[in-house]
C-alpha cells in the first residue's frame, strides 16, 4: 500500500462516520478491541470516553478516528485490523479498499492485457481459416493414404518433432500400415 494508514483513515473517515452498519454495538466492539488488546493505543479512560452513550455514535466514531490519527500509524493500522475482524463488509466497502481493489483488477488494465496478447490480434476468420486448412489436410491424408505409397513414410517422418508419447503412436501406426 502506497498510502500510510493515517492517510487512508483520513480518506475513509467520512464514509465510516456515515455508514449505518457502524451502529453503537459495532463501535463499542471496535473500541473494546483496541482497548483490551492494545491498551497503549486506547487507554481505559479514553475507551470510557468514546463509549459514552450520551454522545451520538457518529460523533463518537469521528472523535475516535481523530484520536487514532493523532496516535500515529500503528493506531490507525490496528483500527483497520479491528474493523476487518468485526465488520468485514464495511472494511471492504471503504473508499481506499475499493480503490486498491480496482487498481489490482486485471480486467481494468486493458493496456497490459493487450501487450500480453499482442500475437492474438487476428480476427476469428483467420483462426477458422487455419482450422479449416488443417481439417482439409487431415481429410486429404486420410482418403489418399491408400493410393500413395509414401503416405506412411511421411507420417513416420512427421513423428520426429513430436513428444515421446505422440511419436510412439505415430511410429506404431506407420509400422502397422507397412506390415499390411
Amino acid at each position: 500500500m502506497g498510502d500510510s494508514f493515517c492517510e487512508q483513515l483520513t480518506e475513509d473517515s467520512t464514509s465510516l462516520k456515515h455508514d449505518p452498519r457502524l451502529d453503537t454495538e459495532v463501535v463499542d466492539k471496535l473500541i473494546l478491541q483496541l482497548n483490551r488488546i492494545y491498551p497503549q493505543i486506547l487507554t481505559d479512560k479514553e475507551a470510557t470516553k468514546f463509549r459514552n452513550l450520551d454522545v451520538p455514535t457518529s460523533v463518537r466514531l469521528g472523535e475516535l478516528l481523530t484520536h487514532l490519527q493523532g496516535k500515529g500509524e500503528e493506531a490507525c493500522r490496528e483500527f483497520y485490523r479491528a474493523l476487518h475482524l468485526h465488520v468485514e463488509e464495511v472494511y471492504y466497502s471503504l473508499p481506499t479498499r475499493l480503490h486498491l481493489r480496482d487498481s489490482l483488477d486485471p480486467l481494468k488494465l486493458p493496456r497490459v492485457i493487450k501487450q500480453r496478447h499482442a500475437l492474438n490480434d487476428r480476427g476469428p476468420l483467420f483462426f477458422m481459416g487455419c482450422f479449416t486448412f488443417v481439417v482439409g489436410m487431415a481429410f486429404f491424408y486420410y482418403y489418399s493414404e491408400a493410393k500413395l505409397t509414401g503416405g506412411s513414410r511421411a507420417l513416420g517422418m512427421a513423428a520426429l518433432g513430436l513428444k515421446r508419447k505422440a511419436q510412439e503412436v505415430l511410429i506404431w501406426y506407420t509400422e502397422e500400415s507397412l506390415i499390411k
